[in-house]
């Protein structure tokens, strides 16, 4: 064999390794954001809860995760990635073990804290790893994997917590989530020389900014990149958390059938990431896609919440609106990781993607109100218009990055 040619492609072999073992990990972070959605009637029964505390254990979750996720990115900066990733998947079996053997309310409560930690390490360290284990021509194929396989965790956990809860029982399931978290923690320990080596890249230069470990706050970038994601995870919350009941209440859709609504949008978004990785790749002008797709999706969501489409229609245009949101990902982390100075990647991912969880904590809470006040339609004209929201946020984001870029190092 020619040497030359096994050497370039070990580079190769090596990115996609990389890729697939970090996105693992974001696939169990996924799946632990659904671990107690799905086990909703179990507990409700078996602790006689009310619909408000089952809401108030996922809001738990997502402040928890949104304020350790601003400070784990320091904690990446400082240590590695690779050290902070195990801690947080030890924290998520940790999580569903106690879950499983809760007793009382307030015990779940704690755990869902304790879930929410762990939770709030993935983003700065997997993009921390990504940034500074993939070369970069594949960067963009990277950050499309990821939110792919991340995606395929939101789909896996309704259907395997569902289903071992049905033939096993409530306990049996978290124990069983809390087992598949070990198995990818031992695969991320033995992962460590490929993982906790000399970055094979730079991390990228931004003129301007003091080794001060706060100086990154002061880019304007940064809270650009804040706002995008807070305002998108409002939107997202409003498909996870309550398509399926607005689809039901405006069309009359037979239950099963609206629940189906939130699969097709998932599917739909991760073929939509593969097909953003290979956009973005060919692009610097990441905010271009993602101002057409969000576009394009939030004149179909507001389009359904007229009421006014076939409702045998409706599934394909959620997934169609889910395409759109998929293929935006991947142009979407380019664009953090251009706002990202040296040494700061996991300080900036961290406090961008801290972001998502306040919005994800918010959005049940407001699109709930609008599902009570009997306004389904609503829910899905407030998604279209937080979408155009995010639309105006990535395209100042984009002219700032282009300005940052045109600066000399």
């Amino acid at each position: 064999m020619n040497p030359s040619a096994s050497a370039s492609r070990e580079p190769v072999r090596r990115d996609a390794q990389v890729i697939l073992i970090v996105g693992i990990a974001h696939a169990t972070s996924h799946f632990f954001h659904l671990l107690l959605v799905p086990l909703f009637p179990w507990l409700r029964q078996a602790f006689g809860l009310s619909y408000a505390e089952l809401g108030l254990l996922m809001s738990i979750f997502f402040v928890v995760s949104g304020t350790g996720q601003a400070l784990a990115g320091f904690v990446v900066d400082r240590v590695g990635g690779w050290r902070v990733l195990l801690v947080g998947l030890g924290l998520l079996a940790l999580a569903a073990f106690g879950l499983a053997m809760s007793r009382n309310y307030a015990m779940l409560a704690l755990f869902a804290a304790v879930a929410g930690l762990g939770n709030s390490v993935f983003h700065p360290a997997d993009f921390t790893l990504m940034n500074r284990r993939v070369s970069a021509p594949r960067m963009a194929h990277a950050f499309s994997m990821h939110g792919v396989l991340g995606t395929l965790g939101w789909a896996c956990a309704p259907v395997f917590l569902a289903g071992v809860a049905t033939l096993a029982g409530w306990r049996a399931a978290l124990v069983a989530a809390g087992v598949g978290a070990l198995a990818v923690l031992a695969l991320v320990y033995f992962a460590r020389g490929l993982l906790d080596a000399a970055p094979v890249q730079s991390e990228p230069v931004r003129p301007g900014v003091q080794a001060h470990a706060l100086a990154f706050l002061r880019l304007p970038g940064v809270w650009m990149c804040f706002a995008f994601f807070f305002i998108t995870s409002l939107s997202l919350g409003g498909i996870q958390s309550f398509a399926s009941s607005a689809l039901s209440d405006l069309y009359g859709l037979p239950i099963a059938l609206a629940l189906s609504a939130i699969s097709v949008y998932m599917v739909s978004q991760g073929a939509g990431m593969i097909v953003g990785g290979f956009l973005a790749a060919r692009t610097i002008h990441h905010e271009r896609i993602i101002a057409i797709a969000f576009a394009l999706a939030g004149m179909i969501c507001v389009l359904i919440g007229s009421g006014e489409v076939p409702g045998a229609l409706t599934l394909a245009l959620l997934g169609l609106v889910g395409f759109g949101a998929g293929i935006a990902g991947p142009a979407r982390d380019l664009l953090v990781r251009a706002a990202s100075p040296r040494g700061a990647t996991g300080r900036v991912y961290g406090v961008v993607y801290s972001g998502l969880d306040v919005g994800m904590s918010l959005a049940p809470l407001m699109f709930g109100a609008m599902m009570d006040s009997r306004h389904p339609g609503w829910v899905f004209v407030a998604i279209g218009l937080f979408q155009a929201l995010a639309l105006f946020t990535a395209l100042g984001l984009g002219g700032a990055t282009q300005r940052t870029r045109a600066q000399p190092a």
